[in-house]
């Protein structure tokens, strides 16, 4: 398998690293100038299927750019459910842009180089962005227990100040868990090979490629499996147990409809969200796929697709958002019928 747009270069710096490596000890760190993404090399018609996802990259842009302006610009929904909604959105559109335009060049385009310090810039966007993902609907799940159950204290317990602050934490926690699992990959040496099979700049394909030992990388990768997917997933889970507790003790049939209505949009996100990883997960590892490529188009999918949808989603169910969406599209029909009359009176007045 031969990367597209491998220089001459590449054979020369292969030699000489493998020079380097008889001569030097492990204490010295070898950093190429860059790596060459070579997956998709054995799937027909990649180039369609690249076109669709720089489709589905415009909608999520589009659509979670929505989400963000209506509910900044309209106090009624600054509230906490809100903020969540908001924090959702902002993850979505910056873990697409990490990943979809670089695939774009990459395998559309067929520039597969990519620099050394842009590859790990992109690895740790897609990481950071994914966890954060992974716990916004954590967050979400924890808005929906308050709500439901302790509906008398909510607005004591889950202030605007309070999942201000927990937003927060998330932020900063999975950002600085990120540099510390990208800065341990930096000091690893890349000298056996140039060549990363995944459509990105991925954890695990780079350290596999490193020539000295790995060990505390592959348990970093571990260990950011358990945190990205088990711990928000399980929080998420232990929430809705609580719900659906607190649900069948209600005496009135309409109310426990009404509460788990409440919760349809957060269920289907999070089963947009979860279903596909641990599905793919569990075929890659138990089943094994026939095409090796076939893993990382599912992956690839299963990380580009929920950003679509989840604004779509909480568009279509929360009928705050529906109704203010719905005012500023009138609202921009409105002045462009205004500016169309302004310039045809402009046109008649000097005819």
């Amino acid at each position: 398998m031969i990367p597209l747009g491998r220089p001459p270069t590449h054979s020369l710096w292969s030699s000489t690293m493998s020079f380097l490596r008889t001569v030097l000890n492990d204490s010295v760190i070898i950093h190429p100038p860059g790596f060459y993404i070579t997956g998709f090399q054995t799937l027909p018609y990649i180039s369609v299927y690249i076109i669709f996802l720089a489709f589905l990259y415009v909608v999520t842009v589009l659509f979670n750019s929505l989400v963000i302006y209506v509910i900044v610009f309209n106090h009624c929904l600054h509230t906490p459910k809100f903020v969540a909604v908001g924090n959702l959105a902002v993850i979505d559109v910056i873990l697409s842009t990490s990943i979809i335009p670089n695939m774009i060049k990459l395998f559309l385009i067929k520039d597969n180089f990519v620099p050394f310090n842009m590859c790990f810039v992109q690895m740790y966007s897609y990481y950071a962005f994914v966890t954060l993902e992974s716990y916004a609907l954590a967050i979400l799940a924890y808005d929906r227990l308050i709500a439901i159950c302790f509906p008398l204290r909510q607005n004591s317990i889950n202030t605007l100040r309070s999942m201000s602050y927990i937003i927060g934490l998330i932020w900063c926690f999975t950002l600085g868990i990120g540099v510390f699992a990208i800065g341990i990959l930096t000091r690893l040496s890349y000298c056996n090979s140039l060549t990363v099979f995944s459509y990105f700049c991925d954890y695990s394909a780079m350290f596999r490629i490193a020539c000295n030992d790995y060990t505390m990388q592959w348990t970093v990768a571990t260990s950011l499996i358990f945190l990205i997917f088990v711990v928000p997933f399980t929080l998420i889970c232990l929430s809705y147990v609580s719900i659906l507790v607190t649900v069948f003790r209600m005496k009135s049939l309409d109310s426990r409809c009404k509460a788990l209505a409440t919760c349809t949009e957060h269920i289907i996100l999070v089963a947009v969200f979860y279903i596909p990883l641990i599905t793919i997960f569990n075929i890659s590892h138990h089943l094994h796929f026939i095409d090796e490529d076939l893993p990382l188009v599912s992956l690839s999918l299963a990380s580009c697709t929920p950003p679509c949808i989840n604004p779509i989603i909480y568009s279509m169910k929360t009928k705050e958002i529906q109704n203010r969406a719905l005012a500023l599209v009138r609202k921009i029909k409105i002045s462009t019928d205004q500016h169309k009359k302004r310039h045809w009176r402009g046109v008649t007045a000097k005819m």
